[in-house]
């Protein structure tokens, strides 16, 4: 197996390639670009939630998804909709 060096200037090159990407992330994210559609896994990982746990905010009625082809898809708009309609402040008034 060949052996690669890699210099400093490979390295800012790298650095340099990895913050245009980490902004153009924060761009698109910014003016709304992100998927419109999340599948289950994505769902989970961005709740923090067990497949259970997305299956009873489901059933339950708490998530609206939508079911083509045996695959569950969430709007990741909806998702954001439920989780400001269901908001808890305590006390900051106070």
């Amino acid at each position: 197996m060949p052996t690669s060096i890699i210099t400093t200037d490979d390295l800012r090159e790298f650095k340099m390639e990895l913050l245009d990407d980490i902004k153009k992330l924060l761009s698109r994210q910014a003016t709304g670009k992100l998927k419109k559609y999340l599948k289950s896994s994505e769902v989970m990982e961005l709740l923090q939630v067990s497949p259970g746990t997305l299956q009873n905010l489901r059933v339950n009625g708490t998530l609206p998804y939508t079911k083509v082809g045996g695959i569950i898809y969430y709007d990741a708009e909806e998702i954001q909709n439920v989780m400001t309609a269901n908001r808890v402040q305590h006390g900051l008034n106070s």
